[in-house]
């Protein structure tokens, strides 16, 4: 086995083994707002697909265990620039691999996000 296969073998099988808290991610996604959620539901939606190259899967476990890390840099419980850092590092990783984000994935974020944030009638 190469150096490369060996690699994207263990790369797969922390994927399998690591699983985003969606409860823990809908709690803070709604204290974050819509305009945070968004973003944060394509990167999650990016990196449950089976297609999405395992790098790309492993970009977005970063970005939304950064965006659960209680401390980072700018700390989530302050007023309106608590959240700022998270959407930065968010939108940066899925922009990195857009070419990745088909319709079907766009979709099954847009459900949920319409799902978790209702929008008033």
């Amino acid at each position: 086995m190469t150096d490369h296969a060996a690699r994207t073998t263990v790369e797969a099988d922390v994927l399998e083994r690591e699983v985003i808290d969606e409860t823990l991610l809908r709690r803070l996604l709604q204290r974050a707002g819509r305009g945070l959620a968004a973003p944060a539901l394509e990167a999650l939606e990016l990196m449950l697909d089976p297609e999405t190259p395992s790098a790309a899967r492993l970009t977005m476990l970063a970005a939304l265990s950064y965006l659960l890390m209680p401390a980072d840099l700018i700390p989530d419980l302050l007023p309106v620039a608590g959240f700022s850092d998270d959407l930065v590092a968010l939108t940066a990783m899925v922009g990195l691999w857009s070419n990745h984000v088909t319709p079907a994935i766009r979709m099954r974020a847009r459900r949920k996000l319409d799902r978790w944030f209702p929008l008033a009638h």
